[in-house]
């Protein structure tokens, strides 16, 4: 595995702060944090205890308060594991469903990268939920909280700064990466975009890779659309999700980080094909297998 950068503060508003993790690939997330110097709130966190105490320094050596607030734009690991470093002090807001997925979900990371150091994870969730739509004030910020219903997974939060015109999506954006649908939907992930688009926001703070405007809808659109057509051809054949993925010319989008990611696009994309609610729980261990295949018959690894 190659080595990464460290992680960087950009400022794209002023209390607006975002924490990137290159280089992006699995396990190594967006946060982010918005303050008006006397009170702070911190989006997401980070996959192991190191990376949380890592953006916890980062939060201090800004200057400014340690969170009273963390939301967790949704129940992955890699955005929540790290909730205990900043609790009790800090409150926990998220999705119902963005709760119970992670109180089901446990210690998913360790099960799937046992050989990773995550460090002393105690898995904290939301302490408050919300159905559809919160608004927390930071100072004289706004800071709206929105469900886009099933998309990523089933309980997404994405957190929009309407004065500041800046939009921390959550995984339902992958900068220079593949989406990932296994725990949510093809559709709902194309109706997120339409909300996304009508925030009009400028600066977009993805849920990996480097920060980015609204141009990465288009670019994710196109990728959704793909898969879906791949999908609904792959099935009038009759073939399987991994004999799809392994047939299929990725064109633009074999330059984006984590293909192997694919087959578990096809996967949930023919479960809505045949009728399934979207966000029914797919064969993790079945998507994962076809993805090590995907992946040269190597287990992904986790970055972090």
């Amino acid at each position: 595995m190659s080595v990464v950068e460290e992680p960087y503060l950009v400022q794209p508003a002023p209390g607006v702060y975002a924490y990137v993790q290159p280089d992006g690939g699995w396990c190594l997330n967006n946060a982010g944090f918005v303050t008006d110097g006397g009170r702070t709130l911190l989006v997401d966190t980070a996959a192991t205890e190191r990376r949380a105490l890592a953006l916890r320094a980062a939060i201090v050596a800004a200057g400014v308060p340690l969170p009273r607030t963390v939301v967790n734009t949704h129940h992955h690991g890699d955005h929540t594991y790290g909730n205990g470093v900043f609790t009790p002090e800090a409150l926990i807001l998220g999705h119902d469903h963005a709760r119970s997925e992670q109180l089901a979900a446990g210690h998913q990371l360790e099960l799937i990268w046992p050989a990773t150091d995550f460090g002393a994870i105690d898995i904290v969730p939301p302490d408050l939920t919300y159905s559809d739509r919160a608004t927390v004030h930071v100072g004289d910020t706004r800071v709206r909280v929105i469900h886009p219903g099933v998309a990523h997974t089933t309980g997404d939060s994405v957190v929009w700064l309407p004065e500041q015109r800046v939009v921390f999506t959550g995984d339902l954006i992958f900068a220079g990466g593949t989406p990932f649908l296994a725990m949510g939907s093809l559709a709902g992930s194309l109706r997120a975009l339409e909300l996304l688009r009508s925030l009009d926001a400028e600066t977009v703070v993805p849920g990996h890779g480097p920060l980015t405007d609204p141009s990465a809808y288009e670019a994710t659109e196109r990728y959704l659309r793909y898969v879906d057509e791949l999908s609904r051809e792959g099935r009038a054949k009759g073939l399987s999700p991994l004999e799809v993925a392994r047939q299929a010319d990725l064109g633009e989008f074999g330059a984006w980080r984590e293909s192997e990611r694919l087959v578990a696009n096809v996967h949930r994309a023919y479960a809505e094909l045949a009728g399934r609610p979207e966000g029914a729980p797919l064969d993790i261990l079945a998507v994962l297998t076809d993805m090590t295949v995907m992946n040269g018959g190597t287990p992904i690894l986790c970055h972090a």
